[in-house]
């Protein structure tokens, strides 16, 4: 079984045709973009008569987003959110692929689970659904799931995850180290030493003393990082570590790499802006897992990412129910909405403060996390020949963050209220538009591209 890149004669027949004009690709010269049977078939000035124009005038055109951490809580947790709801706020947020997470219910630990994830998502036609497997059975820590089976099923997993529980043994985090490679698998690690994590309630430090809630400490996170990399190291495998959140854990991440360990990472939204003061008002809103760090944490994960140490956006987009998180804080679930706000929040954070320009937002959110998560046909050039996963956005426009008015069904944005720049305009999954104007398209069933085309 082979990973290759899409070609046109495996896409849907009639897909479109349609010239981006004047786009600005990845925020360089204006160019035109003609795509054609869901390809991007030419680029500069180009002549289209018959093809569908959409006006680009002062938009910067990026491949298509790909998101590596997705919470979809189908099956089993519909009330939170479902793939289609999930995958709509991802067309909306510029995203063309999501990775779903393990975490459902039930868990997403057998061939048959993440096969159920997939056809789901390809039936839903807004994004790509690739379908995350679980480590260990029912995420419980102490057995390795069926991951030769989830990789051989028609769902294809590559990434693998106990994402909300950490693969707290060695020997066991040995092990599933071991068993991807042979098929060039990554296990993505949830770093956090539960025993140092125990009642723990907001990051540990001045704020946590302040409101006397349990802090949790920083070296939870890179007792486990500096451990995983050790053992990746010895093993020969592939680690990806999920939602880094401290500055230690970047330094431990920059030493692995400068040794050469096979080991990528990804830093959430919601960590490149927001702190611990957020929480002085007890807001439930706030409560995330890993917790909001300092501000000196925020600087280091943001000169991570610039530096290349991080090498990816992960939204951990983690949708709840209103009775989970209006309540009181010890009570409330953990987790933030995301898919929607992402770009946004990687324009201010990043792009407007000089830290990246644009070719850099697409390494960060398409190239490098189509890499990782084993997509080649995702995360292109814009060039032509590429499959035309594009996203063309405003970033001149600025909007206040209103919760109700997302796709998503989870409400607890902790942007909500906020003045974010930046608009999604459009997205085209392989030459079909699923956002227009700003606004869901019609999607379209997706049972011939991608991956399943390419078995």
């Amino acid at each position: 079984m082979t990973d290759s890149v899409t070609d046109a004669s495996a896409l849907p027949p009639g897909q479109g045709r349609y010239v981006i004009r004047g786009a600005r690709p990845l925020g360089g010269d204006c160019a035109d973009l003609l795509i054609e049977n869901g390809l991007i078939t030419a680029t500069g000035t180009v002549d289209a008569d018959g093809a569908i124009t959409v006006d680009a005038d002062g938009l910067v055109a990026l491949p298509g987003f790909v998101d590596l951490h997705t919470h979809l809580r189908e099956p089993g947790r519909e009330d939170a959110e479902t793939v289609f709801t999930g995958s709509r706020a991802a067309a909306l947020g510029g995203y063309t692929a999501v990775h779903a997470m393990a975490n459902s219910d039930p868990v997403a630990d057998t061939a048959g689970v993440v096969e159920q994830v997939f056809t789901l998502g390809r039936d839903a036609g807004w994004t790509e659904v690739r379908p995350v497997g679980a480590v260990t059975v029912g995420l419980g820590g102490t057995r390795l799931a069926e991951l030769g089976a989830m990789a051989d099923s028609r769902a294809r997993v590559r990434v693998f995850s106990d994402d909300g529980m950490c693969v707290h043994d060695p020997v066991l985090m040995r092990r599933a180290l071991e068993y991807v490679k042979a098929f060039d698998g990554v296990i993505a690690q949830h770093a956090q030493e539960p025993r140092l994590t125990e009642g723990a309630q907001m990051n540990e430090g001045r704020v946590s003393a302040t409101l006397g809630l349990t802090g949790w400490p920083a070296v939870a996170e890179e007792a486990i990082i500096a451990r995983d990399v050790l053992l990746t190291e010895h093993v020969g495998s592939r680690l990806h570590v999920c939602h880094v959140s401290t500055a230690g854990s970047v330094e431990l991440i920059r030493w692995a790499k400068q040794r050469g360990v096979r080991v990528t990472a990804e830093v959430t939204p919601h960590h490149l802006l927001l702190t611990d003061e957020e929480v002085t008002g007890y807001d439930p809103v706030y409560k995330v897992n890993p917790p909001l760090r300092t501000a000196d944490d925020v600087r280091a994960l943001r000169e991570g990412v610039a530096d290349g140490t991080i090498d990816a956006i992960g939204t951990d987009h983690a949708p709840h129910p209103a009775q989970a998180k209006e309540c009181e804080w010890s009570q409330a679930a953990m987790g933030m909405t995301g898919l929607e706000t992402a770009f946004s929040v990687v324009q201010q954070t990043l792009v407007e403060t000089g830290m990246l320009d644009w070719a850099g937002v697409a390494r960060i959110m398409s190239q490098t996390p189509a890499r990782i998560g084993k997509l080649p046909w995702q995360g292109g050039g814009l060039a032509a020949g590429e499959r035309a996963d594009v996203t063309l956005v405003d970033p001149a426009a600025r909007r206040v963050v209103d919760p109700a008015t997302m796709a998503t069904k989870g409400r607890n944005s902790p942007f909500a209220g906020r003045e974010l720049p930046g608009r999604v305009i459009a997205t085209f999954l392989a030459g079909h538009p699923t956002v227009l104007d700003g606004k869901s398209a019609d999607p379209r069933p997706l049972p011939s591209i991608a991956a399943e085309a390419t078995r």
